[in-house]
Parts: structure tokens; C-alpha cells; sequence
């Protein structure tokens, strides 16, 4: 079972997971999974089912805990996972105990890929470019090297040229990137030159006065079926870089306006929008004024190297114009310390051929911050 290949459907007790990469649909309690079973086999697994949702709350409550707290990592956390596809009893409790991932530094279910990071300390992942087929995954761990074959794939992309602009449509899984499939995540949009970009979430808005790019699709799996959905590209964050009219040469400057976070959310106990429900969640549109707006950290220039030089503590080691070091901006009226002003949001660079690493923290989501990291990819002839 795979976090990045489950996603809740539009009914609360339908989950969708992969084994062996087909999908299948989780039974719910007093159903049966196979319905081709002799009547006498399905009566047998529905009793047994039943047991195993009719277990006292007080222990099943302690079990689940229990794993919870002893799986830390991936791919042993996989067993939280398994526990919350029990049955509708256990997805709750499981629910109740696994927290955020800026409560406890972990991501478990898909919908932590869209949850704000650790304030403490980032959760730290690497990208790889898979040229021949124009594809980014992003895979939870410190590099290749070290994670190997155990690295835990958390979103894709596939980038897709169009005449004006360039999409990087991103889904919970590698092999799938249809808009009307239900592991869409979100898309990337660049305008011509590749100066701006525009992030959109697939969640819908509250309000649909503002909603934008809005079409009626079947957000299902072909082997799913549930009623027809609304997929709603809404726009959550706008991604500029600062043309290079004299092309001299030099790093690239960029900014990020995040229309979903608010400045306050890094501002003393401030809160940052955390959804806990892939269909139940509504973002509110902010004002430019009271939008977080982040920038890359200006690098210093390296005499005895002769380069710019930032200090990404040994987690980028190859020299490319795409790395950068994001940081809030911030103005004097916002009351936003200086400590958190030099707080490295995110933090993207070079370690390998096609290997890029992705650190990100609060107040940033994974899907946010990939999507950032994403601009970088994409040609600029008009900013280098």
C-alpha cells in the first residue's frame, strides 16, 4: 500500500490504493471485497469483518496507537496506513491519532502531501528529472544514495508544452496524469516567456464567484464509480522572475506570492490553513496585502571561486542557476521578526545528473513547494 497512490473518493467509505500498481477499491465494513465469492464464503468474510469492527474503541485505540508511535519511517509507517483501510471504525480513530505533519514532522496519508510542514526542522526529499520522458518525481528521503530502493515516491509530474505556455500537471502517482483521474493534484502554468507561473490546486473554493478555470470532469478511476465531480483548477500562488533586459550575468530573482497562506501564519502564534479532508477543504482567497510572499535569498559572490555562493548546509553540491534559497518578505507593517525572515522556507539545488534535492518547512505544503521547485525546470531565455 502506497501513501501517494491512496486518495479518498467522493464517499467517505471508499478508499482507492494500489497493489502492484492496479488499482482496486477498499471494502467497506459488511461488504464484500469479492462478489464472485460462493454465497457461503461471503457470509464468512462479512462475520469476520464485523469482528473486527465491533472491537472496543479503548483497544482499538491503543492498538493503532501503538503502531502509529512504533513506524516512524517510511516504508514500515505503510502500516498506519493499512490499519485506517480496516474498515470505516478504524479510518476514524486513525484519523483522531495520526497527526500533521507540523505536529509531528511525518507524512502518512495523501492529504499531509497538501498540509503545511514542521516549524522546527524541514522534511527533506529529492526530485529526479527523467528527461526522455519529460516526468519529476518526488521521492520522501535524503538522495538516491542513501534511500535507495526504499526512497518513498510522494508526488509526480509530467511537463506538457503547449503553444503560449507550458503545463507541469502533477499527480499522486507516475503513471497517470489525466485530469479527470483522481490522483490529480494540481498543475504548474507558465506564460510565454517563462517569467510567470501560476499554481493551481484541484480542491474547490467556498466561494465560486471566485473560482477560475472551473469544467465539470469524472474524477474517478476507470475501475471506480461514483457520481460526476467538479474538477477546479484554483489559483494559489504566482510565481515571478525578474526579466534580464541587459542579459548580464548573474542568479535568477524570483517571487513567490502564496494567495492561500496569509503573512500572519509566520507572525507570533500565527496559524497557517491546514485541510484535513481532500473534498471537504475550502481555501479563501487573500489580498495582495496580506498574502506571504516569499523571495530568493540574494547569494554573495565567491572571489577565490569566482562564482555566488549560498549556504545550503552540504545539501546541494553541484553549482546550476536553479538552485535557490526561498525566504519571507516581508514589510516593517507586517510585525514579522528578523529571525523569521531568515528562516530558509525552501530551499532547492543540484546534487547529481537529474537529481535535485527539496527541502521544505512551515508554512509551505509538499505539493507548494514541489510545484516551486517545478518553475526552475522550465526554460527562460528572457531572465538568463
Amino acid at each position: 500500500m502506497e501513501i501517494s497512490r491512496t486518495r479518498q473518493g467522493g464517499a467517505e467509505g471508499r478508499h482507492a490504493h494500489q497493489y502492484n500498481g492496479k488499482p482496486h477499491v477498499a471494502a467497506e465494513c459488511g461488504t464484500t471485497p469479492f462478489p464472485t465469492c460462493s454465497s457461503s464464503a461471503s457470509a464468512s468474510l462479512v462475520q469476520q469483518r464485523r469482528r473486527w469492527a465491533n472491537m472496543p474503541p479503548e483497544l482499538l485505540h491503543d492498538i493503532i496507537q501503538r503502531v502509529e508511535a512504533s513506524e516512524t519511517s517510511w516504508p514500515a509507517r505503510r502500516d498506519v496506513v493499512a490499519c485506517a483501510l480496516v474498515c470505516r471504525s478504524w479510518r476514524k480513530i486513525a484519523k483522531e491519532i495520526v497527526k500533521t505533519p507540523e505536529q509531528c514532522g511525518f507524512l502518512t496519508f495523501p492529504i499531509s502531501l497538501k498540509q503545511p510542514g514542521p516549524r522546527d526542522a524541514p522534511i527533506q526529499c529529492f526530485i529526479r528529472r527523467e528527461r526522455a520522458t519529460s516526468t519529476y518525481n518526488l521521492y520522501l528521503g535524503l538522495s538516491p544514495a542513501v534511500s535507495g530502493d526504499m526512497s518513498k515516491l510522494l508526488l509526480a509530474a509530467r511537463k506538457m508544452r503547449r503553444a503560449a505556455s507550458t503545463d507541469f500537471v502533477i499527480s499522486l502517482v507516475a503513471d497517470d496524469f489525466s485530469r479527470a483521474s483522481n490522483t490529480y493534484v494540481g498543475k504548474l502554468r507558465s506564460n510565454f516567456l517563462g517569467t510567470k507561473f501560476t499554481v493551481y490546486d484541484s480542491q474547490p473554493r467556498q466561494d465560486t464567484s471566485i473560482q477560475s478555470n472551473c469544467k465539470s470532469h469524472r474524477r474517478i478511476h476507470p475501475k471506480q464509480s461514483s457520481p460526476r465531480a467538479s474538477v477546479c483548477n484554483n489559483s494559489v500562488a504566482t510565481i515571478s522572475y525578474e526579466l534580464n533586459v541587459f542579459r548580464t550575468r548573474g542568479p535568477r530573482r524570483m517571487q513567490c506570492a502564496m494567495h492561500s497562506i496569509p503573512i500572519s501564519a509566520i507572525q507570533e502564534q500565527g496559524i497557517a490553513p491546514t485541510p484535513m479532508d481532500f473534498t471537504n477543504f475550502h481555501e479563501s482567497t487573500l489580498s495582495t496585502s496580506d498574502s506571504l510572499v516569499l523571495k530568493n535569498k540574494a547569494p554573495r559572490w565567491h572571489q577565490q571561486l569566482q562564482c555566488w555562493c549560498l549556504n545550503f548546509k552540504g545539501r546541494v553540491t553541484v553549482a546550476s542557476v536553479k538552485n535557490f534559497l526561498l525566504v519571507a518578505a516581508a514589510e516593517p507593517y507586517q510585525y514579522v521578526s528578523a529571525a523569521e525572515q531568515d528562516k530558509v522556507i525552501l530551499q532547492f539545488g543540484k546534487i547529481g545528473k537529474d537529481i535535485f534535492t527539496m527541502d521544505y518547512r512551515y508554512p509551505l505544503s509538499a505539493f507548494q513547494a514541489f510545484a516551486i521547485c517545478l518553475s526552475s525546470f522550465d526554460t527562460k531565455p528572457a531572465c538568463e
